[in-house]
């Protein structure tokens, strides 16, 4: 239940400014609570509205907004429409006069290379790669697995692809061979897009070696393109290997091809507790709306913004990045290294430099730098920004203040979002036409038929419960890839034609929403749920305490108890700190619920864009198999994580 008082309040003049506040005007809402009911009360009317709001151009348009004739498990949108989302985010501006020779792409690389791309420009290097993909037999409903860090070519790749009527499938750049093996297999890629390598806090990453040790073992694959990053030697199998600088050769105009509304245009993976990863399937009409519906109308992102996630394009914030920012004529910021290297301020950095509007990161993240202190970012104009965004993991309060003093100057909202790589964006956010509170969502957005459940299917209110989405929604995953049924299982199997989400919620009185941790993270100790977000909060409290992470093990007597792990911000702990600490937990949660045992790591597993992965701490601790860890960016943590394990069952 929300305690908090409103940390930042819109005044009548801004709210009124704002595109969705213009946008709800329109239909004689003044009430975001209104509106929102109003959303979800008429989806057809909305998501029409919405498509009209966001001047998306159709090559044919649409006769019906929504088909639910096969349940609303398989919505078809916009049916007979036609359209291609790289006209939506390129062709579109770059034909446009008064808008070709605005910046598109800003980018950076860890070694300091920039370079930008105007619409122009870069519908003319999308042309000659589309092009070339083509010359090479990459044509419509053919899938082009990339793996590729940040760069101006990875925005290029994607565009070239959806304009040749091809399917990408983004993997996350820190993946080794067999998780990259693994994604190729189950989409049964036909190319593979990589680089020679990439720079990573001031050293050459190689990357065609594990392309290769991938390739080979997929049949599926004609050829792999190559993107000359860094120069490397890299050994060239002929036919199969071809260099970027090839594939480019011909530049030439290319016309986009026409595709239907619910023809899919991206495939992306997500890493499974147990099992292979699942691929949620997005089309042209799912995927670029949502995501330009919920940066354009909800974050306020405009044609004069730039627009900065921090993230990799194999995580759904990376494609988002490009779509919530491209479509609706934005400028987009992408950087190829690390926030904090060579200097702990090189994020706050490219935030000047480049006059970001629109900036996203994840709480990790920011507590991360926190140990570094406020004067980094002190150093920097930040006077561009007008919203900071945050996603990945729930929030703590003090890191999350900490952002909205220093990085926000108390006047800059923080824009909390939760989704997923299904959903193609958000479910919960901080709309700007209502006060937000510290580390909760205000509201649903709009179109989102939200609720929380119990274990029988009934509305909860100020308790613990489960996320649920009640109708179908414009971006909604078209299935996992070659598995309905694993799709039906994960989402749809609780409650009868409602999305169980995953996540651990509860809503208040005044409708914030707080989320409390996934649902297979959530501890039962002695029949009362625990979210493990509620206890490293307490932790994050104590001025020794940089970063914690909670699981539940078994227990005799409770079913389950709270075990805690904490990263200190000074190398030598006090002596008498874990007493401090079970006393804290003591005293803000109660002897019952506290962790009994609290352990001092080195780091805790991260995935690439600073996300604990609680389960990497639960599997090493009881030393059991831990699925999918390829994401993560340490994964030596685990080992110590292991050996504490060893030692306590050993005692």
């Amino acid at each position: 239940m929300s305690t908090s008082i409103n940390a930042w309040t819109p005044t009548a003049e801004y709210k009124e400014a704002t595109r969705l506040f213009r946008w709800m005007k329109k239909y004689g809402c003044t009430s975001y609570d209104d509106f929102h009911s109003k959303s979800i009360d008429d989806l057809e009317w909305f998501w029409e509205e919405a498509v009209k709001e966001l001047a998306i151009e159709w090559y044919t348009p649409y006769k019906s907004v929504l088909d639910t004739s096969h349940g609303p498990m398989y919505p078809q949108w916009f049916q007979g429409g036609e359209l291609n989302a790289t006209h939506l985010a390129l062709d579109r501006w770059a034909d446009d006069p008064s808008k070709e020779n605005d910046i598109a792409l800003y980018w950076e690389g860890d070694n300091g290379q920039t370079s930008s791309l105007s619409f122009k420009d870069l519908k003319k290097e999308v042309d000659t790669v589309a092009c070339g993909l083509e010359s090479y037999g990459i044509s419509e409903g053919d899938i082009v697995t990339l793996y590729l860090p940040m760069l101006p070519e990875t925005l290029i790749a994607m565009l070239a692809i959806s304009k040749v009527g091809a399917i990408f499938s983004p993997a996350f750049s820190g993946y080794k061979a067999d998780a990259v093996t693994t994604r190729i297999h189950a989409s049964k890629s036909k190319a593979l897009i990589t680089a020679d390598g990439f720079y990573r806090r001031g050293k050459t990453i190689p990357m065609k070696q594990e392309a290769d040790l991938a390739a080979d073992q997929c049949p599926s694959l004609e050829h792999v393109f190559i993107v000359e990053r860094t120069g490397s030697q890299v050994n060239l199998q002929e036919p199969r290997d071809v260099l970027w600088s090839d594939l480019r050769k011909k530049e030439s105009e290319y016309k986009t091809k026409v595709k239907r509304a619910n023809d899919p245009f991206m495939l992306i993976y997500t890493s499974g507790t147990t099992g292979t990863p699942k691929g949620a399937v997005h089309t042209h009409a799912g995927f670029p709306i949502k995501a330009a519906f919920d940066a354009g109308v909800c974050m306020d992102v405009t044609k004069e913004d730039t627009l900065f996630w921090y993230t990799d394009m194999g995580w759904m914030m990376g494609p988002f990045l490009v779509y919530g920012g491209l479509v609706n004529g934005a400028s987009i910021v992408m950087f190829e290294g690390t926030p904090d290297y060579p200097d702990p301020d090189r994020l706050w950095k490219l935030v000047e430099k480049y006059h970001v509007t629109h900036l996203g990161l994840s709480p990790t993240l920011v507590r991360s730098m926190m140990k570094h202190g406020k004067d980094w970012i002190e150093k920097h104009d930040l006077r561009s920004l007008k919203l900071i965004g945050s996603t990945g993991e729930p929030w703590n309060p003090e890191p999350w203040h900490w952002l909205f003093k220093h990085a926000g100057g108390s006047r800059i909202p923080i824009f909390n979002y939760s989704g997923g790589t299904e959903i193609s964006g958000g479910i919960l956010g901080n709309v700007l036409v209502k006060p937000i509170q510290p580390v909760t969502f205000n509201a649903a957005l709009p179109g989102m038929d939200v609720d929380v459940y119990d274990e029988k299917g009934q509305s909860l209110l100020d308790e613990v419960g489960e996320l649920v989405i009640k109708s179908p929604w414009v971006g909604m995953t078209n299935s996992f890839f070659g598995d309905d049924q694993r799709y039906e299982e994960t989402y749809w199997s609780r409650f009868k034609d409602t999305w169980v989400h995953g996540d651990w919620v509860i809503k208040d009185k005044e409708g914030y929403y707080t989320i409390t941790g996934r649902s297979d993270d959530v501890l039962n100790v002695a029949g009362k749920r625990l979210g493990p977000t509620e206890v490293e909060s307490v932790l994050l409290k104590h001025s020794a305490v940089l970063e914690a992470g909670v699981i539940g093990i078994p227990h005799e007597v409770k079913g389950e108890e709270a075990v805690a792990f904490v990263v200190l911000k000074e190398f030598h702990p006090p002596d008498d700190l874990t007493e401090e600490l079970t006393m804290l937990l003591h005293h803000q949660l109660g002897k019952a619920l506290a962790p009994k045992k609290i352990f001092v790591v080195d780091d805790l597993p991260k995935t690439r864009n600073a996300k604990v992965m609680r389960r990497a701490i639960k599997a090493a601790f009881l030393n059991k198999p831990a699925g999918d860890l390829s994401a993560l960016v340490n994964p030596q943590s685990v080992n110590q994580i292991r050996s504490i394990g060893q030692n306590a069952s050993s005692t």
